[in-house]
């Protein structure tokens, strides 16, 4: 492939990659979404300059417990004096790191898996849905726990175990979908031309389920940022780092309820949901963005347009019609029947 096409190539993604982002932004929620990623990201890569104090320095460690003033924003911990602010900020960064580098592995090995067993068919794809049939019927939390224990609690480890685990539901999906465009007119055509299986499913299947796999990373991301915070709060963290779930779980092991330290507790977890629902709108709008026809389609959708105070009294209005034609359908100078006995 020449310089000048390879060239080409990277203008025409980054060229798609922009209207995405800005059909995104058009939208008001993926605009909030966009936002608040941002922002972020922002916040994670200037950890040091917008942190006002280092929390892995003991020297910078304050009184135990103090509540939230100007010198300290969020107050400190109960037990070690960190200052709570500067703990939320470093802590971003682990959160965004392992969501967006375990999304991002997700989405290559369970695209590269599925448009295997779709594409190849035969024994790679009775391989594959097997292992994939395995995995998902194993209880991953237990695993997690053992496998952390016996490799470690390094966030490579961690990131390692839902790689590993994360990428069957994929798989499934994109799967199914090159079953449909195996068929299609131009894998045909690339077939008759001579070309290899793995020139079509890189140059052409695989473009065909680049929404899906965008789709699904945004969405992916998300979870494992829960999943993280989640395995953090059990002590299943890297102790030598500092995260949301790890904030959490000194929290609670602290007593910051018992001592009424609120914002001990309120910060990460506010972190931790402004983190999951940014990603989180920015899947759903690439859902409506990929698939206009899901919002129409979709039966909350209807029921949220539909259930409002003109509905309601539309509703109100026919019973009350219906209630009051039902004399009028009764012929003119007719008398209703009377019930037997009437006459006695």
């Amino acid at each position: 492939m020449s310089r000048q096409n390879v060239i080409l190539q990277i203008a025409r993604r980054g060229g798609s990659l922009f209207s995405l982002g800005k059909k995104l932004w058009q939208h008001p929620k993926g605009r909030v979404g966009l936002i608040l990623v941002g922002l972020l990201v922002l916040v994670a890569v200037l950890a040091p300059v917008l942190a006002p104090y280092d929390p892995y320095d003991v020297t910078q460690r304050a009184e135990k417990g103090l509540r939230p003033s100007l010198q300290h924003p969020l107050g400190t911990s109960i037990t070690t004096g960190q200052d709570i602010l500067s703990m939320l900020i470093y802590g971003s960064r682990v959160s965004l790191m392992i969501g967006v580098s375990t999304g991002i592995a997700i989405a290559f090995l369970g695209a590269l898996m599925g448009v295997m067993a779709g594409y190849v068919g035969g024994v790679v794809d009775n391989l594959i849905m097997r292992v994939v049939d395995v995995l998902l019927v194993i209880p991953t939390l237990p695993l997690i726990i053992v496998l952390t224990n016996l490799l470690g609690r390094s966030y490579f480890v961690i990131v390692l175990v839902f790689v590993a685990f994360g990428w069957t539901g994929l798989a499934r999906v994109i799967r199914s979908l090159v079953l449909v465009l195996k068929n299609s007119n131009y894998v045909k055509a690339a077939e008759l031309a001579g070309a290899s299986r793995w020139y079509i499913m890189t140059k052409h299947i695989l473009p065909g389920t680049s929404h899906l796999i965008i789709m699904n990373t945004t969405l992916t991301c998300a979870g494992i940022m829960v999943a993280e915070a989640g395995l953090s709060f059990l002590g299943l963290g890297d102790p030598t780092a500092i995260s949301w779930g790890k904030m959490l779980a000194e929290a609670q092991g602290g007593g910051a309820l018992l001592f009424g330290a609120w914002w001990w507790i309120l910060a990460p977890g506010v972190g931790i949901f402004l983190a999951v629902f940014s990603f989180m709108r920015i899947g759903i709008v690439m859902e409506e963005v990929f698939n206009p026809r899901m919002k129409a389609s979709s039966s909350i959708y209807k029921l949220f347009k539909h259930l409002n105070n003109d509905y309601l009294d539309e509703v109100f209005q026919s019973m009350e019609d219906e209630a009051n034609a039902e004399p009028a359908e009764q012929p003119n100078g007719s008398n209703p029947p009377m019930a037997e006995g009437a006459h006695d």
